[in-house]
């Protein structure tokens, strides 16, 4: 029941300009679904909708869901867009990047998870990586510099 009132809401906020949890439990109820507010407070928490601005100025729930594999593939694409180059010196990896994006570059490097890293420092260009071991260091050069050369 659950499953099939959330995809009701989906189905709702796609066709339906809806902008309160009143107005989505009116049309819930229209559509068959003995609901309470309560109920459709949940389910828009649990399914993470979010209220965006029309060009009216009204607000309307919309839903915003990227897969995993859609996020990995950005974090790529921004490691790759700010890359120039790497070396190590020892278990510290030290990334350049184009001026101004090594943040962007620290911060998707720690959102894809890479379990050689301990953490990242990023200043304008410079980007210092604290890997596990001087192994891993090597490993993830190899890695980070293919996945690099991936996109060129």
């Amino acid at each position: 029941m659950k499953a099939e009132r959330q995809a009701k809401i989906l189905e709702l906020i796609v066709k339906k300009e809806i902008g309160t949890q009143e107005e989505l439990t009116l049309e819930l109820r229209r559509a068959g679904f003995a609901v309470t507010q309560a109920t459709v407070s949940r389910d828009v928490r649990e399914m993470k909708l979010t209220k965006v601005a029309m060009g009216s100025g009204k607000l309307r729930y919309v839903s915003y869901h990227e897969t995993r594999e859609e996020m990995s593939e950005k974090y790529i694409r921004i490691f790759r867009d700010g890359y120039v180059s790497m070396d190590n010196a020892r278990n510290i990896l030290v990334i350049k990047t184009v001026a101004g994006m090594a943040m962007a570059v620290a911060a998707a490097l720690d959102h894809m998870e890479l379990p050689e890293i301990v953490g990242t420092i990023a200043g304008d260009d410079t980007i210092m990586c604290a890997v596990r071991s001087v192994e891993d260091t090597a490993a993830l050069l190899g890695r980070l510099h293919r996945l690099a050369e991936e996109g060129r």
